[in-house]
């Protein structure tokens, strides 16, 4: 089966197809999401908060990201494989956003790099397209700049910050970005904008306007009963399932009861109960 290319995913637009987009950031969990039918698989910088536990994304290494990418991409046979490029790889200058993009291809195996900011970020977007390196872009509530934004909120809701958004927007279609991320901004705005790009538009929590939509795979899962933002949609509820069956291996290994014979090898390698 083919990989989904950044030209196939830009198509889909053009034809009304919504793309389906999910993080991950392991081989099991990417075959699986793979086997779902999920047009795009996102390696993003969000492990920082989903994997490592952190407050936020700023930690995460470049190296770190190529190591999830690699190991995501070994569960790929159809979805598109895009990586975050994290905070202070891309930056500083163009030249930065190259080398950090090719690493990420090279060692990552993206077939595309994602990076934050519109226009401030048009100039590296840019050097990575004019290389042959498709990018997707991300504006809106763009989680490297949390700080600067005073904390994870809903961007764009003044005249002003949804003019800068609009500008940030048409910047990354014209730096060359063949998809771009609306997160957190008013579902308003991001319909606006998705009927004015030609580019394909993939919300979080910027409404059904766009044209295909992104969830971590962990909120989508219900791996985290705390983290309930408002944009997320559980579509199952993992945590409690998982946390019944560690109290059950736990109680058959105190109670005596696992292993059984079943799961027992004798001397001569086969398991007592005659599987193999």
């Amino acid at each position: 089966m083919p990989r989904l290319t950044a030209p196939d995913i830009l198509k889909m637009k053009s034809i009304g197809e919504k793309i389906a987009m999910v993080t991950a950031y392991d081989v099991a969990m990417a075959r699986l999401l793979d086997r779902t039918g999920v047009d795009m698989v996102l390696v993003g910088d969000s492990l920082g908060m989903v994997v490592q536990g952190e407050e936020n994304t700023l930690r995460v290494t470049l190296d770190e990201m190529a190591y999830h990418g690699r190991a995501v991409n070994r569960g790929l046979e159809r979805a598109h494989l895009t990586i975050d490029m994290p905070f202070m790889s891309y930056q500083l200058s163009p030249t930065q956003a190259l080398e950090s993009a090719g690493k990420l291809v090279q060692q990552g195996r993206a077939q595309s790099v994602k990076l934050e900011g519109g226009v401030r970020s048009a100039p590296a977007i840019r050097a990575c397209v004019d290389a042959g390196i498709p990018v997707v872009g991300h504006v809106g509530l763009t989680p490297q700049s949390v700080h600067a934004m005073g904390g994870f909120k809903v961007q764009g809701r003044d005249e002003t910050a949804a003019r800068r958004i609009r500008e940030d927007a048409l910047a990354v279609q014209e730096a060359g970005a063949f998809c771009i991320v609306f997160e957190m901004i008013p579902s308003a705005l991001a319909a606006e904008l998705s009927a004015l790009l030609s580019i394909p538009t993939i919300g979080i929590g910027a409404g059904a306007g766009c044209d295909g939509q992104v969830l971590v795979c962990n909120d989508l899962l219900g791996m985290d009963e705390r983290f309930k933002p408002r944009f997320v949609k559980r579509f199952a509820e993992l945590a409690g399932i998982i946390e019944g069956a560690g109290r059950a291996y736990v109680a058959e290994v105190k109670g005596g009861t696992f292993p059984g014979p079943e799961h027992t090898y004798d001397t001569t390698g086969k398991v007592y109960g005659g599987g193999k």
